[in-house]
């Protein structure tokens, strides 16, 4: 169905200009919702509401809360891009995609306009003569490396005036971390050469360093001056130890950012590599918010707007997994963000430049895989997404114990459901359960009939197991306490009819006065609680969200497993009882004996099937003929 706009809107959208510009879409209240730019504003938003956006539930999300819109005319699309930027970090839109973790990166900083030029860490970089090198990924990273160097290039720490007259040196001079020019240790220019090593080693490009301190150094021992030999030994040993941290990719990449993403429904992760004069100097990875039935060329664009909006520095090309739209502006807007200079945005095919766009997406998946993991360990945030959700559903205490029922099928055939149960917000994968349907006919699907089989099962078995003497065993290898507990929650994947289905198999048990239950709509992400006249939407960065998607997908994703598994092994089971001779009790024991696999029964020999119990001589040449 079209979606129809208020007539304060169709005025709008009529009126737009065709200019490029930066348009705010306004909720209720008038919060901004969402920010974005266009060349042509008129076309750019229209497009909003026409049938194409039928197809992004994101948007569809977007446009039942939209109540007005404002614009600004820019005289260009960066100008554009400029300012959607800056509008988007002072409102921070709910719908905007967000980089969670930005951050400043630190630089080692060396001041090349003094004439005793200091070295130090900085976040910032400052047109002032500096020398910056880095980024570095952790400010731990560049300490590191700055201590290791000072053991080699003894450096000024102090902001005291070097004039060389001073009557006594500090300290460091004494621990040989300073070669002291407050004293006149060294004049000027014997310091600037140490300071310009010391550049060339954060460059890459230490050989003729090394060359000459190895040559000094075998002097030093055919001098007999052991001492001096080993202190130059150790030096050597502190810059191959810098060097060998930053991993060599060729130099013909000198100046290089590689970005690429890895992502599941909820969650996107961008991993950005660091390439400085040859030489992979750090990676890190940026998790991302708002990305939800976002494309990947989507998500990358807007990380390339929010990380560079605020980077310290600007390489000259960015390589990227895949084309991204307005690429052309997004480089001049960097170009005029790194001071004229040209940058380049490529999306390489093959040679090495693809093959660390291939080694940035494994390190994002790698993040992403971590991610999940400290989400399901941090307990701060589960409980955050657990009194969330109470608060929304209005439960009378944390839904610590939920459980979600979903169902799966292909046409109605081998129907199965699943039920999940996630205990304080992490699963319990031991408690998880299939139920094959059999109550639906084959012929045909029926989600609701076969949604009360598996609950009235779930339940009944609840009954029996409070009624059941615990000392007698268990009803075959089923736990009797995953039956026996009663969940705080009980969510069915679907909207309101589910839900009513749900509600009528707790009144046949009389539960409906003890379990609270919800039915969680896909399309839009729509919670629909008993006797509500509307569904729940809760906000698309609250934690509560997150929580019961990855609880539904879970179940869903449990589902679809046991559903392939089921047609499977029916279509095993038809295959071997199409040959005369074979039952239900023979194509068991063949199953059984080579372990569920037709290949492997194809495979085997009349003399191997013949061993097989039940199995005659004749009907082995009849099974390993038919299956020729």
């Amino acid at each position: 169905m079209t979606f129809s706009p208020s007539s304060h809107i169709r005025t709008i959208l009529e009126n737009l200009p065709q200019k490029p510009g930066v348009y705010l879409m306004k909720g209720e209240r008038g919060e901004v919702l969402y920010i974005g730019k266009a060349r042509r504003l008129r076309n750019r938003v229209r497009s909003y509401f026409n049938n194409s956006a039928e197809h992004s539930e994101k948007t569809r999300r977007l446009r039942d809360r939209i109540r007005d819109i404002d614009f600004i005319v820019e005289r260009n699309e960066v100008k554009a891009l400029i300012l959607e930027e800056t509008l988007i970090k002072r409102h921070l839109p709910h719908f905007n995609i967000a980089l969670k973790d930005n951050k400043r990166y630190p630089y080692i900083r060396v001041s090349w306009q003094d004439d005793f030029p200091r070295v130090d860490v900085t976040r910032r970089l400052v047109q002032d003569g500096s020398r910056y090198f880095g980024p570095y990924v952790a400010m731990w990273a560049a300490q590191d490396t700055l201590q290791t160097l000072r053991k080699v290039f003894p450096y000024l720490t102090c902001d005291r005036d070097i004039d060389g007259q001073d009557e006594r040196a500090c300290l460091y001079h004494d621990i040989q971390l300073c070669n002291a020019p407050c004293i006149g240790a060294v004049d000027r220019e014997a310091y600037r050469a140490m300071i310009a090593g010391l550049m060339a080693v954060l460059r890459g490009r230490s050989e003729e360093i090394v060359s000459r301190l190895q040559g000094e150094m075998d002097e030093a021992a055919t001098a007999l001056q052991f001492e001096r030999a080993a202190s130059l030994r150790d030096q050597l040993r502190a810059i191959d130890m810098i060097t060998q941290k930053n991993r060599t990719v060729g130099h013909s990449l000198s100046n290089h950012d590689v970005i690429a993403l890895a992502r599941d429904r909820h969650d996107a992760v961008v991993q950005i590599l660091f390439i400085r004069n040859g030489r992979l100097i750090g990676s890190d990875s940026h998790a991302l918010e708002g990305t939800a039935d976002d494309s990947d060329e989507i998500v990358v664009r807007a990380f390339l707007k929010r990380f560079y909006n605020v980077a310290s520095e600007i390489p000259k090309e960015v390589i990227l997994p895949n084309h991204v739209e307005e690429a052309r502006i997004i480089e001049q807007w960097l170009r005029d963000r790194r001071g004229g200079s040209k940058v380049s945005i490529t999306v390489p095919q093959r040679g090495r430049k693809r093959e660390l766009v291939s080694l940035a997406r494994e390190n994002a998946a790698e993040a992403l895989h971590m991610l999940r993991a400290q989400w399901e360990a941090d307990s701060v945030r589960q409980e955050d997404a657990l009194a969330s959700l109470q608060a929304a559903l209005h439960l009378p205490r944390p839904p610590n114990r939920i459980e979600c029922f979903d169902v799966s099928t292909t046409q109605g055939t081998a129907i199965v459901a699943s039920r999940v149960v996630f205990v304080r917000g992490v699963a319990r994968k031991s408690e998880y359960r299939r139920f094959n349907i059999r109550s639906v006919s084959h012929r045909g699907s029926d989600d609701y009939q076969s949604m009360r089989e598996a609950l009235t099962r779930r339940f009944a078995r609840y009954i029996r197991a409070r009624e059941r003497d615990d000392a007698l065993p268990p009803v075959g290898r089923d736990n009797e306490e995953t039956w026996r507990l009663l969940p705080d929650l009980l969510v069915v994947d679907g909207g309101r009819g589910q839900l009513n289905v749900a509600l009528e198999v707790l009144r046949e048990f009389g539960l409906q006065d003890t379990l609270r239950v919800a039915g969680l709509a896909k399309r839009f992400e729509e919670l629909w609680t008993p006797g509500a006249h509307r569904p729940l939407l809760l906000p698309p960065r609250d934690q509560a969200l997150f929580l019961v998607q990855r609880i539904r997908d879970e179940a869903h994703r449990f589902a679809i497993t046991s559903h392939r598994n089921r047609r499977r092994k029916q279509g095993m089971a038809s295959r071997l009882e199409a040959i005369q001779g074979i039952g239900p009790a023979k194509r068991k024991a063949l199953l059984k004996n080579y372990s569920n696999s037709i290949d492997a029964i194809r495979a085997a020999t009349v003399e191997e099937l013949a061993n097989v119990p039940g199995i005659t001589p004749d009907l082995a040449a009849a099974i390993h003929a038919e299956l020729d």
